[in-house]
């Protein structure tokens, strides 16, 4: 699933436009959709989308001892 997909099924189950996903974020929805299209969102951005919205973001990878990178 691309990060485009998740910010849309994020935006389905918090009941919210994503339009009102860029405003809580301190965008412009236009801006926001541009980043969509292009899937142009670093750890460092969705971890802050996460933060703005109330949720949790876990990006990483888990290696066979356990270890996150």
């Amino acid at each position: 699933m691309t990060v485009s997909e998740q910010l849309k099924v994020l935006a389905v189950r918090l009941h919210i436009s994503l339009a009102e996903m860029a405003r809580r974020c301190d965008m412009s929805p236009q801006n926001f959709n541009q980043r969509m299209q292009r899937g142009t969102f670093s750890a460092d951005d969705l971890r802050g989308i996460a933060e703005k919205l109330g949720v949790k973001y876990e990006g990483y990878f888990v290696l066979e001892g356990g270890e996150k990178v």
